[in-house]
């Protein structure tokens, strides 16, 4: 079966698609060592955040095993008959690059109108975010928290609610798949220092510091992620 073009508009949803029917025909055999990321991105002509994306669904299917240091191999076991093909509506890297869209302007309004009590609210859900990672637990909690207060404190009833469905993407099953890869306790005090910086422009009103420290701070959780990533294959 040969690859064929993918238009780049496309989802990593028909990527995952062309691969697990490579797989069903039997042209990636059992055990067999998938071509690097970098190929399949040249050959089917998307980007390799996309190739990766479709990866990690496949990979949440149980179809594909990701192994640290050598790269990606089809499974003995393939998911059960008849299960659903892993599926959001977007994809991690495509959730980062709307969160930085959406969530830099959050910090820009907030900055502008954030009232004492709602910066009150800012700084404990920065302190919920320590007190989890001091119990040794990914706090995701907090961070879910923090982000929330920031949109609250825009006075936008609908950002808040955009907020709230980008972070139903950020906790599902394919987010958590790549996560998986990178976590570590030091990434998370990095992007807790990281939210410092927004909290502080916020509480001081300055939009433009809020703007670039948010940009900051999901950029920097981009490449996290690809950094992650990169190192395992």
């Amino acid at each position: 079966m040969p690859l064929a073009s993918i238009e780049p508009r496309r989802l990593y949803q028909q990527i995952a698609d062309q691969i697990r029917g490579m797989i069903a025909a039997g042209e990636f055999a059992i055990g067999a060592r998938l071509p690097p990321e970098r190929d399949l991105a040249r050959q089917l002509g998307v980007s390799r955040p996309s190739v990766r994306e479709a990866l990690i669904a496949l990979e949440v299917e149980g179809l594909v095993d990701v192994r640290i240091g050598s790269g990606i191999y089809v499974r003995a076991v393939p998911r059960a008959a008849g299960g659903e093909p892993a599926q959001a509506a977007a994809g991690p890297f495509e959730l980062l690059r709307a969160r930085n869209v959406i969530e830099a302007e959050c910090a820009v309004l907030a900055a502008r109108s954030a009232r004492r009590a709602q910066v009150e609210a800012i700084a404990a859900s920065l302190a919920e975010m320590e007190a989890e990672l001091a119990r040794g637990v990914q706090p995701l909690a907090g961070d879910r928290l923090f982000h929330l207060r920031i949109a609250e404190a825009t006075g936008n009833g609908a950002l808040v609610h955009v907020v709230k469905m980008l972070w139903e993407e950020r906790t599902g099953p394919l987010y958590k798949q790549l996560e998986h890869h990178y976590d570590d306790p030091g990434l998370w005090q990095a992007a807790l220092r990281e939210h410092h910086a927004i909290a502080r422009a916020i509480a001081a009103h300055d939009a433009d510091a809020a703007r670039a420290a948010m940009r900051r701070h999901l950029n920097q959780a981009y490449r996290r992620f690809s950094a992650g990533w990169d190192a395992q294959h």
